[in-house]
């Protein structure tokens, strides 16, 4: 009688499959490649891949929390809404916000062009602005300015210490050295001569910022607000940024420097 193996089929393991029980089994004469539970040839799922339309609900919100994260921290987007610091600034003007700089301990200095909240109901008189919700959202997110932000933005004269004055028309001085504005608007003087705030004398207290606008002659910055409870002096903790470009519109596209005059040794 021969002895041998007995008849039958035998499953071929592959060494993957034996040892880890992973692997590619070897498909018998009596098994269906396209058996429900299986795996077509090639090793792939039909709809595994997700499609565009439950994918764009998760862009758009990643894009969104990114759009605010650097609202946050890093820039944000103002609109220009007066006339106060033209010319280096025009109503309807796109402005970004240096708000990076800030959190490491970093202040305004002098010249820069700083926006910076309402410290003493400042804007009580202007009109009051009603964005809609989809403004709302964008704006909250910082994909277009804020349209109901109290926010006012002029250019840094004086620091902590300084000695600010106006005699006449001018010339402005910090520190008993006269200012050569050529940022102050074409026909304006440097100083006022009206009796509410344009001659004056001040000595910026620490923590403080004695800001104005460039259009000299209507601007209502920190001289016209000498009897609020900061005696015209914006809190350095009101600040919001620097501005440091227009960014909008293109035609309009500009860097905001310190001007040279603050540059002056003794100031």
């Amino acid at each position: 009688m021969q002895v041998g193996p007995r008849p039958g089929r035998v499953r071929a393991r592959s060494v993957t499959d034996e040892g880890a029980g992973v692997g590619n089994a070897a498909v018998g004469a009596d098994e269906d490649p396209g058996a429900p539970g299986q795996e077509p040839a090639g090793g792939r799922r039909a709809g595994r891949h997700r499609s565009f339309w439950k994918e764009l609900p998760i862009l758009v919100g990643v894009a969104l929390v990114l759009a605010l994260l650097i609202k946050t921290f890093l820039v944000q987007a103002f609109s220009i809404p007066s006339e106060s610091m033209q010319n280096a600034l025009q109503p309807g003007d796109r402005v970004l916000v240096d708000k990076l700089t800030p959190w490491f301990g970093s202040e305004p200095a002098r010249g820069e062009v700083v926006v910076f909240h309402d410290p003493d109901n400042w804007l009580a008189a202007e009109p009051t602005s009603h964005p809609n919700v989809v403004q709302k959202v964008l704006s909250f997110v910082g994909v277009m300015p804020s349209g109901d932000e109290k926010d006012l933005i002029k250019r840094v004269i004086g620091v902590a210490g300084d000695t600010v004055e106006c005699r006449g028309t001018g010339p402005l001085t910090v520190n008993g050295k006269a200012l050569v504005e050529p940022y102050v608007f074409p026909g304006n003087t440097p100083c006022s001569v009206d009796q509410r705030g344009g001659q004056f004398k001040v000595t910026v207290p620490p923590g403080r910022l004695w800001m104005m606008g460039d259009h000299r002659q209507d601007s209502e910055d920190s001289r016209y607000h000498q009897a609020d409870r900061n005696h015209g002096f914006v809190p350095v903790g009101k600040a919001v940024g620097r501005a440091f470009v227009v960014a909008w519109p293109l035609s309009r596209w500009a860097t905001l420097p310190v001007p040279a005059t603050f540059d002056q040794p003794g100031i």
